[in-house]
């Protein structure tokens, strides 16, 4: 393990604007750098395939009413199943909300918006945090990075990326079958089929091992969420902080450098 502390912090890419909670873990993490020095990592799990988490809530300029606002996506098969790095965005959306954010937000957030030009929604999320300077001097670690995912642990319980229906899915795997979950007690069986461990990503359950296996990190930045399920037990050598705490927390932050 290193011995100059390396400060990390996690989070599924969380709105094209970010949630708020993710900015108080980037300032908690700058504060402690000021103080221990050292570098900051943020693990990017962008393995992650519920759409909800890109849910981006804004508050109307005027008026003050929050609005729920998401990527659209390619197909039902890609918002439903497919990992975050590899769900495309449909033709149209940008244009389609950059006429919306006027409500929302000022001048120089559009202008970040507009500029950006990937067709993925985990690129599209990682480009717009670089764009408002919230990610400099942060070295970013992304689950999908098939190199971190060759390096990682071996974790029994686990998602696995594989061909469904023409598009790639995040399948659970459970008592040696993959399976998508549809929702309730619902689940799809899938095809039996090989894989790799370029294939492989965490539970959330798994995740704090296999990230650390990784990054080996000295102090993790943890939500007060993260805090309910996270196995610190399996990482005696991690200190665990709190992260700053911030009002309306899920809302998108929305500040940019002047």
């Amino acid at each position: 393990m290193s011995t100059t502390p390396v400060i990390c912090f996690g989070q599924q890419p969380c709105g094209f604007f970010p949630k708020r909670y993710l900015f108080a873990k980037i300032q908690t993490a700058r504060q402690m750098q000021k103080e221990t020095g050292g570098e900051m990592v943020f693990f990017c799990h962008d393995s992650d395939h519920d759409p909800r988490e890109t849910q981006t809530i804004l508050r109307h300029r005027k008026t003050g009413e929050s609005a729920t606002l998401n990527f659209s996506f390619a197909n039902k098969i890609q918002r439903k199943f497919s990992p975050l790095h590899l769900k495309q965005i449909a033709a149209g959306w940008q244009e389609k909300t950059l006429l919306q954010l006027p409500n929302y937000v000022e001048h120089r957030s559009i202008e970040i918006f507009k500029k950006i030009s990937v067709t993925n929604v985990a690129d599209f999320c990682l480009e717009m945090y670089r764009g408002m300077g919230l990610l400099d001097g942060i070295r970013v670690v992304r689950s999908s990075d098939p190199a971190i995912r060759r390096t990682a642990c071996d974790v029994t319980d686990f998602f696995v990326d594989v061909p469904f229906e023409g598009e790639i899915v995040r399948a659970r795997s459970m008592g040696g079958t993959l399976k998508l979950h549809e929702g309730g007690d619902s689940f799809v069986t899938l095809p039996e089929a090989a894989f790799n461990k370029e294939q492989i990503s965490p539970t959330r359950d798994t995740r704090l091992r296999w990230m650390q296996s990784v990054v080996h990190c000295t102090h993790y930045i943890a939500g007060a969420g993260e805090k309910t399920y996270l196995r610190q037990e399996e990482a005696p050598e991690i200190t665990f902080i709190n992260r700053d705490s911030i009002d309306r927390h899920d809302e998108a932050f929305t500040e940019t450098p002047s």
